[in-house]
């Protein structure tokens, strides 16, 4: 086969993949639980070839992506479920039933602040269409974070649980009641850490990254947002170490922790 720009040959790869007896064991191995994780990373690489500004890797990254698709819709379409085409023909009538003001009679004359409100309008009857179609199930409990996917990466999740809660007062009034409760949950780890229990400490940790994530709503701050200005933060420190060690002649390996802390001092000094 050779490379295409038509859509259709990834489907002819991804089918030939899948193929029993003649595909790629490893694609054959998998399912949509395996799959699951991929997809999630490939998203984080689009979202760092944007972060990064690479344009050339942007592309590769959103064919990665792509790929993730069109894997789960050929396992969909072998369990006779749906396929490719009903993915698409799916998210083409979404975004006409969400733009009405472009693909229907509706002003066209709306301001960003007015086509968001009407998305969201627009979503929550979608919404309520597809929880209508569901099989109802007797004395099922109908919690207020149901809504909630669980698909979303922890923090993203864990931010919009405490928002929803927060609707109806379950939350707190001022940061600094939160800066106590992260306190507490530090002092909570540092007992497990004495009773040496790993569970309870991964169990324990959890509770610290839940309060610290509540912490940052509190402040208006955007807890993944401000962990990868932090990830960077800590890259660039750790590479003044790598590059002050180098013009002395040394390694990582060579130099001890305590000379290591100093270097990251002054790095901190630099900036």
């Amino acid at each position: 086969m050779t490379p295409s720009r038509d859509i259709s040959v990834l489907l002819e790869i991804m089918a030939r993949l899948r193929s029993p007896g003649t595909g790629c064991p490893w694609d054959l191995d998998q399912d949509f639980s395996t799959i699951a994780p991929y997809t999630i990373e490939e998203a984080y690489e689009v979202a760092d070839a944007i972060a990064r500004g690479d344009l050339d890797d942007l592309r590769e990254e959103l064919g990665d992506l792509l790929l993730q698709v069109v894997f789960h819709a050929r396992m969909a379409e072998e369990k006779n479920a749906f396929s490719f085409g009903d993915v698409v023909e799916a998210i083409t009538r979404k975004m006409i039933r969400r733009h009405p003001h472009v693909f229907g009679n509706a002003d066209g004359n709306l301001t960003p602040t007015d086509v968001e409100g009407a998305w969201d309008r627009i979503k929550a009857e979608e919404k309520a269409e597809r929880a209508a179609r569901r099989p109802v199930q007797q004395n099922q409990h109908k919690s207020l974070l149901s809504g909630i996917k669980a698909g979303q990466p922890a923090l993203t999740r864990a931010m919009e649980l405490q928002r929803k809660a927060s609707t109806v007062g379950f939350d707190w009034n001022d940061p600094r009641a939160v800066l106590k409760k992260i306190r507490e949950e530090a002092d909570e780890i540092e007992a497990a850490l004495d009773r040496n229990d790993k569970e309870e400490l991964a169990e324990e940790t959890g509770d610290l990254l839940f309060a610290l994530v509540n912490l940052a709503r509190h402040v208006n701050a955007d807890p993944d947002a401000a962990l990868r200005f932090t990830n960077a933060k800590f890259e660039r420190r750790f590479a003044f170490i790598e590059r002050k060690l180098a013009e002395q002649g040394r390694s990582l390996e060579q130099s001890t922790l305590e000379e290591m802390d100093a270097l990251w001092n002054a790095a901190k000094r630099e900036e």
